[in-house]
């Protein structure tokens, strides 16, 4: 019952949030369209950008200790009430939901006394990552005064700020910056962890090299700039090659493939499938969008994991060639599964189906003057530099890849029509058939 109520509120407080606009525009946690895809796709498509006009990047990753076990009851119900205009009943209902709150330990038959709790969401809670989202609310306040790019995913950071073309960041001014935010974050009981907070530069290898190495000081704390550094489960690295990312997923995909291969006699198709599709294909496949534009090698090495998993799930050799293996399974090679993910976002950007901070990217081509294209449905692809940066960026990559689709497909109206006509297209030229 606890569950079903959190449920009917949580709704409720979404569509009040929503219907206001009241939620921060670059916080993709817990939140419907939204996810650590459609998070770094945005973050790369600033970082290329940037980079591509000649600046360099410096993309600090912030980390918080705890982070949903210092949330203060009392400054949230304030924020609730002040800033997100929930009162009256449903005011106190949240004040009767934080109240009287106890917990204790158990461990070997032994128990510790009852003690109170006065900070934290409940743990598993269905309202706790929307309360913390709307408990961070006003750290974006901040960080937009402060002139800094963001990205928030519940309580993981993303501070990212660029130089001018040809100037050399200011390292004082983010240092103050960072020290402003860690005053903040000490004023609202959130603890900011400068031992695992990461600092890299962005850029070509000629403004890398330019900018020389750079640090941070946080309290004392010198923090160097990294090589790599993980982001919602992806490894960036200072070109945004990705090269670090592929090797890392390579790497663990063979360790569940040599398991799976070993199982394989004893399982029928269809169990084998799902265990492929579990432990290898959804690895293959997370965060691909990124992947538009990266070099031949660093796919194939994706595209070898796949012609294992297909091998090894049909009992193929080695000798075999595998495009008619996959062809039976259905499966996209993998430069296609990149550019299929990158079109279904790009629908449901333009369908409002993806966060706002994607649908921005993107803008339809209107021409001066009547034309057949102005019925076509294309987008706007702008001009960049350099094709390993700018011409990767979703806003340039998207609208190039769109365009070049038959137009009745961009005409399609409906999701999984969409989908199912696209896999469809992508299929025919993969296969030739």
């Amino acid at each position: 019952m606890a569950k079903i109520l959190e449920r009917v509120v949580a709704f409720h407080l979404r569509n009040h949030l929503a219907i206001n606009n009241l939620f921060d525009p670059l916080q993709s946690g817990f939140r419907k369209f939204h996810s650590t895809e459609t998070a770094l796709v945005r973050v790369t498509n600033d970082l290329l950008m940037a980079s591509d006009s000649g600046a360099i990047f410096i993309l600090i990753l912030l980390d918080l200790r705890a982070a949903f076990n210092t949330v203060d009851h009392s400054l949230l119900l304030a924020r609730l009430e002040q800033d997100f205009g929930v009162s009256g009943t449903a005011l106190k209902w949240f004040k009767s939901y934080f109240t009287d709150r106890s917990q204790f330990v158990s461990m070997g038959g032994f128990r510790s006394e009852i003690s109170p709790v006065f900070t934290g969401v409940p743990q598993g809670s269905v309202l706790g990552p929307l309360l913390f989202n709307i408990y961070l609310a006003p750290l974006g306040q901040l960080l937009r005064s402060l002139g800094l790019h963001y990205h928030f995913y519940a309580d993981d950071t993303q501070i990212y700020i660029h130089s001018k073309s040809g100037e050399h960041l200011d390292v004082d001014f983010l240092s103050g910056c960072v020290s402003e935010i860690k005053e903040w974050m000490s004023t609202n009981f959130l603890c900011l962890n400068s031992g695992k907070t990461e600092v890299m530069l962005i850029g070509s290898r000629h403004q890398i090299s330019k900018a020389g190495s750079l640090s941070l000081t946080i309290d004392g704390s010198v923090l160097a700039t990294q090589a790599k550094v993980r982001n919602l489960g992806v490894i960036f690295d200072t070109r945004l090659s990705f090269d670090s990312f592929v090797q890392s997923t390579v790497k663990s995909s063979f360790f569940h493939l040599r398991n799976i291969a070993r199982l394989r006699p004893m399982l029928n198709f269809s169990v084998a499938e799902k265990l492929m599709n579990s432990f290898v294909i959804s690895r293959i496949d997370y965060c691909n969008a990124l992947l538009a534009g990266v070099s031949k090698s660093t796919l194939n090495k994706l595209q070898y994991v796949q012609n294992s998993a297909a091998r090894i799930l049909t009992g193929s050799r080695v000798c075999n060639h595998i495009t008619p293996v996959l062809e039976s399974l259905h499966w996209l090679p993998v430069r296609f599964r990149v550019d299929f993910k990158i079109m279904m976002l790009t629908y449901k950007a333009l369908h409002s189906l993806a966060p706002y901070y994607l649908s921005e990217l993107l803008t339809s081509y209107t021409p001066t003057r009547r034309l057949r294209s102005s019925q076509s449905n294309l987008l706007v692809v702008p001009q960049t530099r350099l094709r390993s940066m700018g011409d990767r960026a979703f806003s340039s990559y998207a609208p190039v890849l769109w365009n070049s689709l038959p137009p009745d497909l961009r005409d399609t109206q409906g999701y999984d029509i969409f989908k199912g006509r696209l896999k469809t297209y992508f299929f025919k030229l993969a296969f030739d058939c």
